[in-house]
């Protein structure tokens, strides 16, 4: 193992982590994609060699970014922050619809799709920790460090939650962490969450009135979710509120069937049902097969990620690095704690996937970019760990 990973920079443990993750998806892709095969045809093996495909992409775009110099990402951070915003506008209008949502963008002659609030996730929290750095003298001016800050969470919040509230949602949370993170002013943060909700009720109450202009295309199916969710039947048809919650059960009737340690691999039948049980509802298939005991090493491993990078960042002498990983960590947790709860019928059901885990795509990508870039940080601060061990040594 130290062979191998003698190549690889940076923090070792992640890396472990990481590397089982994306071998463990290439089970998991295989054994959860029966629906899939029935919905859209193919075979198992079609899906598992297009997820390995995926795997191999992100890898090395992984190890790619884990070589550069962490000052690079600071400064491409405007240009993938503008790129974010034309990708957001393009999928707006032009963006391939897949179950009543257009979060897609289809790539020329290869056939695949490209989901852009994937990229802009990761290019927002960059961003936005480059900001705080710069304007960390400013912090206090409502003109010159305020809302230099707060318009690009707006502006990309308000792209993505037309077609993705939850992932809106995450970004926006995650962003007032990482201004707190920041030192920015309590009552400006509160002053932001405010006027957040107050934004976005008067958003949901023009479509209400104003039906036409359809400004929320899939309000009706976040209503009909978070009203089944709290056993509240929705103004729809039966049939149709029939559809809406036959995902959550089933999910929750996998976990149930999972017990302590599962029914094996390739033994569950919740996948036969649930149409996501590949992403969405990634978790209810997998406690279905590995149980209890499978479940709660999943989690372990992702508290483990989220220690190392906060490791990592609390090592950092630059606050731009610190406020980048703390935000990638506090990303992939949010992502993983949402699948598990929207699976065990905490939340309603909603697109977020397992990351490292789910079937691959561009969310697959991002994430290892993401993992990358911590690397890239942790890189940079071996040399200097290493000094310090040896100076230690000549004193002792």
């Amino acid at each position: 193992m130290k062979k191998y990973l003698k190549h690889l920079k940076g923090d070792g443990v992640i890396w472990i982590i990481t590397l089982f993750l994306l071998a463990f998806s290439l089970v998991s892709v295989y054994s959860f994609v029966p629906i899939l095969v029935k919905m859209e045809g193919g075979t198992p093996m079609k899906y598992l060699l297009k997820h390995f495909v995926y795997v191999i992409i992100a890898f090395a775009a992984m190890y790619w970014v884990h070589k550069k110099d962490p000052i690079y990402f600071s400064k491409l951070a405007r240009f993938s922050f503008y790129i974010s915003i034309g990708l957001l506008i393009f999928t707006m209008f032009f963006g391939t619809r897949v179950n009543g949502a257009g979060r897609w963008i289809p790539i020329p002659f290869i056939g695949l799709t490209f989901q852009a609030s994937d990229f802009a996730k990761l290019a927002l929290i960059l961003y936005i920790s480059r900001l705080l750095v710069k304007k960390k003298d400013q912090l206090n001016s409502w003109k010159d460090g305020f809302w230099p800050i707060m318009f690009p969470i707006i502006l990309i919040c308000g792209l993505i939650v037309k077609d993705n509230f939850s992932t809106a949602a995450i970004v926006f949370a995650i962003c007032l962490v990482i201004l707190f993170l920041g030192k920015v002013p309590f009552g400006k943060i509160f002053t932001l969450v405010g006027g957040g909700i107050l934004l976005f009720a008067f958003v949901i109450v023009t479509h209400k009135a104003l039906p036409d202009l359809n400004l929320l295309p899939r309000y009706q199916t976040w209503e009909n979710r978070i009203l089944s969710r709290f056993e509240m039947k929705p103004e729809v048809p039966d049939e149709i509120l029939v559809v809406d919650n036959a995902q959550a059960k089933n999910a929750e009737l996998g976990i149930f069937n999972g017990g302590i340690i599962g029914q094996g691999p390739g033994e569950g039948k919740v996948k036969e049902y649930v149409p996501e049980a590949y992403a969405d509802f990634f978790f209810a298939s997998f406690v279905e097969e590995f149980g209890l005991i499978g479940a709660f090493i999943l989690v372990m491993l992702y508290m483990i990620l989220l220690y190392r990078m906060i490791r990592i960042a609390l090592k950092s002498d630059k606050l731009f690095e610190t406020y980048t990983v703390l935000g990638i960590g506090i990303l992939l947790l949010s992502q993983a704690t949402v699948n598990m709860l929207v699976c065990t019928g905490v939340f309603p059901v909603t697109g977020q996937n397992m990351p490292l885990l789910a079937m691959g795509g561009s969310a697959l990508i991002m994430t290892c970019i993401a993992i990358g870039i911590v690397q890239s940080i942790a890189t940079r601060q071996q040399p200097q760990e290493e000094k310090t061990e040896k100076e230690n040594a000549f004193v002792s």
